[in-house]
């Protein structure tokens, strides 16, 4: 086994270990409001958000495509010489990630994931190649512009939506308004759960493909791999699983006291 072989499998195992602390961190952006009113038992609703992570993952590479390659500037790496220095700025990438998920775990705080790998990604490309090896035109408007607008956006679209419906259900009956909310409850912490898998472990698939281009095992204008989409779709449903009972907390009663009508 050679040095770069070694090499390109420690930054898988360690790709997926990221996946796989994306999937324990996130499981209760989707499922933490549902657990908390009762409409979903925790176990239940943990096993939901895994299988539809799992079943996400598969149905949609375009994020992968972004993270391969338009964060770090191909072109500024000899991939047939320094090959192994491009594999070595994934890796450093990915533990940067892993920490901040792993100690924002530890304190219960709801980050991205997403935006910690970016991160460790877009720092560990500074320090090998310089302000020139970063895609700023990329990260402007794939990550900053769109991580401004998020938030913004679901603040403004959950307002609109809440008031709707309060003015919809307003004649219900409080039992078949309770009932209703928990099957909405049910509906949408589900394809929370389905996006969560489509978009986040496309990330770690973009990663790993990162890395088999630099180890020169695919040329940058391949497909990615089943078995890179089938091994991230496995690791990140399998942390869902385990789950992030610290966030579910968080986001379940330390934010806004829920109860069923009011989510």
């Amino acid at each position: 086994m050679t040095t770069e072989l070694i090499i390109l499998v420690i930054v898988v195992l360690t790709a997926l270990a990221f996946d796989f602390t994306n999937g324990f961190h996130d499981t209760g952006n989707a499922m933490a409001t549902s657990i908390a009113t009762g409409a979903l038992k925790p176990k239940t609703a943990v096993a939901l958000s895994a299988s539809l992570n799992l079943v996400g993952a598969f149905l949609s590479v375009e994020v992968a495509k972004t993270v391969g390659k338009g964060l770090v500037d191909l072109d500024q790496i000899d991939i047939k010489k320094d090959g192994s220095a491009l594999m070595l700025i994934v890796f450093t990438g990915l533990v940067g990630g892993i920490l901040w998920n792993v100690l924002t775990w530890l304190l219960g705080l709801p980050s991205s994931s997403s935006h910690a790998l970016f991160g460790g990604l877009i720092g560990s490309a500074l320090a090998a190649l310089g302000f020139s090896g970063v895609q700023w035109g990329g990260v402007l408007s794939k990550i900053v512009i769109p991580a401004v607008m998020s938030p913004l956006v679901a603040a403004l679209v959950s307002t609109v939506g809440t008031w709707l419906v309060y003015r919809i259900a307003s004649p219900v009956s409080d039992e078949r308004k309770t009932r209703g909310f928990r099957w909405g409850q049910v509906g949408t912490a589900s394809l929370m759960s389905l996006a969560h898998g489509t978009n986040d472990a496309q990330k770690t698939m973009g990663v790993i493909f990162l890395a088999l281009v630099a180890s020169g095992s695919v040329n940058d204008n391949d497909a990615i791999p089943f078995w890179v989409k089938a091994s991230c779709a496995i690791a990140i449903a399998l942390g869902t699983y385990l789950g992030g009972w610290r966030i579910i907390r968080t986001l379940g009663k330390g934010i806004v006291e829920v109860d069923t009508p009011r989510v």
